[in-house]
């Protein structure tokens, strides 16, 4: 089972952002101002520290977690998903208008 995956949704705004931007990346978000978020950026846009674990990958695009979040995450799945108005100003969906959310699941 994949530790990250995305809906059909998430994937159609994926793609897009793709042919837009490049390469991508994913940051998992517990900042105080935007909140547990999957932050979605140009892959030079971050600079991956010694903490950052990559949790897997998603079309290609690589989804990573502050290591001092892996004890919470680590008995769910994390689903990307979409909806429509800007959530976290900070990623690239916002130009579309469009928020990723993280929905998760229970996995044993």
């Amino acid at each position: 089972m994949k530790k990250v995956i995305a809906t059909k949704e998430a994937e159609e705004l994926i793609k897009n952002l793709q042919r837009q931007h490049g390469e991508l990346l994913f940051v998992h978000s517990e900042g105080c101002c935007e909140g547990t978020s999957p932050i979605c950026m140009t892959a030079n846009d971050f600079h991956i520290g010694s903490q950052d674990k990559k949790m897997g990958l998603v079309m290609d695009v690589p989804y990573y977690m502050h290591g001092s979040n892996l004890s919470y995450w680590e008995h769910m799945q994390i689903i990307i998903d979409v909806t429509d108005g800007i959530g976290n100003s900070f990623s690239l969906e916002s130009t579309e208008d469009k928020s990723f959310v993280i929905r998760s699941r229970i996995v044993g």
